[in-house]
């Protein structure tokens, strides 16, 4: 009796041992990268509400969660080797947005879990199977921007009804920007306007495309949605309001720097929604099980300041329409 009393007690001190042991294990604290196109100043605004997304969801950088950040600063060339850097890292998972950058990810891993943020044609550029069942290691959120093109047009025409050529930047480099370009040229013809279409994929190019639109002197300016675009914002709307180009473009921080008029998704918004998808795969979800998010709506931005600046007064029927107006 005595003997079964010491081998009861016994076990049980074991298995008090291997909990008490449990519980001094400090929890592992997840470690995510994040990819960025440019650098931190050029990105805060996409990457703030990021950062707001995973302190919503209880992760606090530097406390419960790290992030390892890497920065391409504009040169796509980068990529293989700051995704190497993280991939090196362990980290978690990696969270990245734009397509080049997400097709760069693809191409390194099939197996580490991937977040992208506004791609625009995920499935047509063979990055994953569907929306609803995206499959492989890739997840995220589409901005589906190709079939905003034509729609910008129709905006730029309601504004300016007598336009008649315009010029478009985009990049020749970006899978997504060649549909976006074709689009965009399909629209023009329909309306009868000439496209001065001019294929941009490095800062080095921008003067020569500018000395073209002053050669030709079209009537106003789209600039499609890229990264390159996005992060040398404010060379080209001031290049726009010098030449007096009126424009719709896709990112709402064209407007913010001088342009005209944006449609298209919330990029921040985007960003902030990302990290749903960074605290589902932290608890276990599979990138393969999770769908694809697209935009639920579209915001139409219109600064008054520009218009006022290059001589253009906006329609009251646009006015109406706008989600935000910028005076």
């Amino acid at each position: 009796m005595n003997k079964k009393i010491v081998v009861s007690f016994l076990a049980t001190l074991i298995l008090v041992s291997v909990h008490l042991a449990e519980a001094q294990q400090p929890k592992k604290i997840p470690r995510i990268g994040f990819l960025g196109n440019s650098t931190p100043a050029l990105e805060e605004n996409l990457v703030g509400p990021f950062r707001e997304g995973l302190r919503d969801l209880g992760y606090i950088e530097g406390k419960n969660i790290v992030i390892e950040w890497r920065w391409a600063e504009g040169k796509y060339e980068r990529f293989p080797t700051l995704i190497a850097e993280l991939i090196a890292l362990n980290v978690d998972l990696i969270v990245t947005a734009g397509t080049p950058a997400t097709i760069a990810l693809k191409k390194a891993t099939t197996t580490l879990p991937l977040v992208m943020i506004a791609v625009g044609d995920p499935v047509g550029t063979g990055l994953i199977a569907s929306l609803a069942h995206p499959g492989g290691n890739l997840t995220g959120l589409t901005s589906i921007s190709p079939e905003l093109d034509g729609k910008r047009l129709e905006l730029l025409r309601e504004v300016v009804p007598k336009i008649s050529h315009v010029a478009v930047l985009w990049n020749p480099t970006s899978p997504l920007q060649v549909v976006g370009e074709r689009e965009t040229q399909a629209a023009a013809h329909a309306m009868g306007i000439k496209v001065l279409s001019l294929g941009v994929q490095a800062q080095e190019q921008f003067d020569n495309a500018f000395a073209i639109i002053r050669r030709d002197r079209p009537g106003a300016l789209l600039v499609l949605a890229d990264r390159l675009f996005l992060h040398n914002r404010a060379r080209i709307m001031d290049f726009a309001t010098q030449n007096r180009l009126p424009g719709v473009h896709a990112y709402e921080e064209l407007v913010e720097a001088g342009g005209l008029m944006s449609y298209g998704p919330s990029y921040p918004g985007m960003h902030r929604r990302a990290a749903t998808y960074v605290d589902k795969i932290l608890k276990g979800a599979k990138p393969a099980d999770l769908p694809v998010e697209a935009p639920a709506k579209f915001e139409l931005v219109i600064n008054l300041k520009a218009a006022k600046q290059i001589g253009v007064t906006i329609p009251q029927s646009v006015l109406y329409r706008a989600d935000k107006v910028i005076k």
